[in-house]
């Protein structure tokens, strides 16, 4: 049996952001990990002989710069560099959209001169909103208790904090505020622009990682959560991490080694310690005991409540809930090895656009079918994909001449219908992947020399991505904010005393930023120090 202070469930990026945090205070922190590697969703590996890549998270903007600066990952090996434009948008009609720095104004003024017009003013008002929120990503948003003592004294300090920050909005940013909270993205977008590409470039954010129509209400909100980046101090412009997304995960580790964390890989959790209503340890799936003051646990809400800790310890009302947290983000996710650059029909032979996120969605019309085909089919037929070519900015992942490319394909069933299994059908939906790709991109499917496939359940499996949800919960409104993962839970702490969450499921949600993990360690270390001083 082993004694430390701290024990995290799960190396991802959360919790090994928030053994960082924790050792540099000076606690004992041993972190456990079920991969082989650390990093969960967030790692660079071969799948092809001389072919690496970001196996599941794919690009950079969301991590936290003060993450970023606190943990001195740049000393750590850790260098991001910008896109060299930002996005491309073919259409089959051989248009297309590319923005980016110089970029935009005038692609879209190709498109639409009325659009050209408006676009900085809803690029403004979104970026107003965004810095404001951006105040929130590092704090505990107010979490509701029952009855009156020092915790709802402190929540409602807390609450007030929150109130001073949403009132330097205007009253008309406050309007726009509910409406990106309620409303549909295609909505607001039909309202302010008549270009069917430009509509598609925001309409995608508010799909990605999101199992919905982009007139779905509260869509509005995940397009707003993916406006919160920055990268290298450049607000709302994504980048690469030199050697994938492993190259953020393995600084954090080096740095929470380096301040004393020991970060235990092939130790998968089979069960949280209960003891008088407290988490005391973890056992793990070796039969290993080790016991903590506290237990963190950086995977999904569901998964920790339903398949890690005893259904007895915990009240029946809050089980009744998590068994009902809704994951699920249509997700199909592929890696594959090229002997040569796509060319495009809409904008042949090599160029900046190829360092883009390439978005494969001409409207929010084709969105919008893609998610009713995978509701009743199990997969769409005519696929939304954002293609990633990250070796056009970094030649470490490839042989000289050749490239990797990231598909991240929506929508697709979490669960297929009728019973169906994706194991019986990966194979079908990738051919459907590449071929939709090489549909704008003539040649694409005869370049590919190698693939790796990742279906939901493979994800699931692989990560621990119930359903495929690469954001451990559905970013809907009733598991946002105060109510991720749950009303009275908001606030890092469990429902059992010494038990708390670090995860994506967990306030600000998904997406590579660590804050969970920040936010998390601080509310440990307070509790910590109300305990010993």
């Amino acid at each position: 049996m082993t004694e430390t202070d701290v024990i995290i469930i799960g190396a991802g990026h959360n919790g090994l952001t928030c053994a960082a945090y924790l050792a540099m205070a000076g606690l004992r922190v041993k972190v456990v990990e079920r991969r082989k590697v650390a990093g969960g969703a967030a790692v660079t590996e071969e799948f092809h002989p001389g072919f690496r890549n970001s196996v599941a998270a794919y690009t950079v903007s969301l991590l936290n710069p003060q993450i970023i600066a606190d943990l001195k990952l740049a000393d750590h090996g850790l260098r991001i560099v910008e896109r060299r434009a930002q996005n491309f948008l073919p259409a089959p009609d051989g248009s297309y959209l590319l923005t980016g720095e110089g970029r935009t104004y005038q692609s879209v003024a190709k498109l639409s001169e009325r659009d050209a017009g408006r676009i900085d003013a809803f690029s403004r008002e979104l970026e107003a909103i965004a810095d404001v929120l951006r105040q929130f990503v590092l704090r505990a948003p107010p979490n509701l208790v029952e009855g009156f003592g020092a915790g709802s004294v402190r929540e409602a300090f807390n609450a007030l904090g929150t109130a001073n920050i949403l009132r330097r909005l205007t009253l008309e940013q406050q309007r726009s505020l509910l409406d990106l909270f309620t409303r549909s993205a295609g909505e607001m977008l039909d309202e302010r622009f008549e270009s069917e590409l430009l509509k598609a470039l925001y309409g995608f954010d508010a799909i990605v990682g999101n199992y919905a129509s982009p007139y779905a209400a509260g869509s509005a909100y995940v397009m707003l959560h993916h406006a919160f980046g920055e990268v290298n101090g450049k607000k709302g412009v994504w980048g690469h991490a030199i050697g994938g997304m492993g190259a953020i995960t393995q600084a954090m580790a080096k740095a929470a080694r380096e301040h004393g964390a020991d970060i235990n890989l092939d130790a998968g959790v089979r069960e949280v310690i209960v003891e008088r209503d407290r988490a005391a340890g973890v056992i793990l799936d070796n039969g290993e005991t080790i016991r903590a003051r506290y237990v963190v646990s950086g995977v999904n809400p569901k998964l920790l409540y339903t398949r890690l800790v005893p259904s007895g310890a915990l009240p029946a009302e809050f089980l009744d809930r998590i068994r009902h947290w809704r994951n699920g983000s249509g997700t199909f996710r592929m890696n594959v090895a090229l002997n040569a650059l796509p060319s495009f029909t809409a904008l042949p032979g090599t160029g900046d656009h190829l360092t883009a996120g390439i978005i494969i969605a001409p409207s929010l019309r084709y969105m919008d079918r893609a998610w009713q085909d995978a509701r009743d089919y199990g997969w769409s037929r005519k696929p939304v994909i954002e293609v990633l070519i990250p070796s056009t900015l970094d030649d470490t992942l490839s042989p000289s001449g050749q490239h990797v490319a990231s598909l991240f394909c929506q929508h697709v069933a979490p669960e297929l219908p009728d019973g169906k299994s994706w194991d019986d059908h990966r194979e079908e939906v990738a051919d459907l992947m590449v071929a939709t790709v090489d549909s704008y991109a003539p040649g694409f499917a005869a370049s590919v020399i190698g693939r790796q496939i990742l279906s939901p359940l493979d994800l699931e499996r692989q990560f621990g991505l119930l359903g495929g949800d690469i954001f451990h919960g559905a970013l809907t409104l009733n598991q946002l904010f105060s109510a991720r993962p749950m009303l009275g839970h908001a606030d890092y702490r469990g429902p059992l005393k010494g038990l708390y969450h670090c995860g994506s499921g967990a306030h600000p949600g998904g997406g590579v930023t660590g804050a969970p993990g920040h936010n998390a360690a601080q509310v440990i270390l307070r509790d910590h120090r109300a305990l010993f001083g």
